[in-house]
């Protein structure tokens, strides 16, 4: 893993605990491994990293200094609709990257977003390909790989339409 991804993975994280997603101490104790062994540098990396079973329950405090101190920390928008708009953009974006399977992330649109936006239409064509690779049969005369391209260019399209001032990569 080379320093930027160690970064990434990082930022990854603090967004995933952010917007309320379980990330398990020992995900959190790895990649301050995956980090400190990358070379990136800070004083609390080292002792996330080193951290051994019985310790994971200081797993989620040391993680917050490591974000702290290499100035990843991460709070979304304390307005409820902003926060889902953006949790809606950080997995457009991973879909987009190819980091997150284009059927889990439009599901998660889907399910966790679109619903309590009250379906938004800029959220349409990335619920419609959710809706589509959900219920994909053999019979169908698209393949599952043509609906998953077809979510990463909805992906995409939606990350074009987004409104700059929410940019908070």
């Amino acid at each position: 893993m080379t320093h930027d991804e160690a970064i990434k993975q990082l930022s990854h994280l603090a967004r995933a605990r952010a917007f309320g997603r379980h990330v398990g101490s020992d995900r959190l104790i790895q990649a301050g491994l995956d980090a400190l062994i990358a070379g990136v540098e800070s004083p609390s990396l080292a002792m996330l990293a080193g951290l051994l079973r019985g310790e994971e329950p200081e797993a989620p405090e040391l993680f917050g200094q490591v974000l702290e101190e290499l100035g990843l920390a991460f709070h979304p928008p304390a307005d409820p609709r902003a926060a889902k708009w953006a949790m809606a953009h950080w997995i457009a974006d991973q879909i987009a990257d190819g980091s997150l399977d284009p059927a889990t992330g439009t599901h998660l649109i889907w399910a966790d977003i679109a619903y309590d936006l009250g379906y938004p239409e800029d959220l349409e064509p990335l619920v419609h390909c959710a809706h589509n690779l959900d219920g994909w049969e053999e019979s169908w005369s698209v393949s599952r790989e043509e609906l998953s391209r077809e979510a990463v260019e909805a992906a995409n399209q939606s990350l074009s339409k987004r409104p700059r001032h929410d940019d908070q990569r």
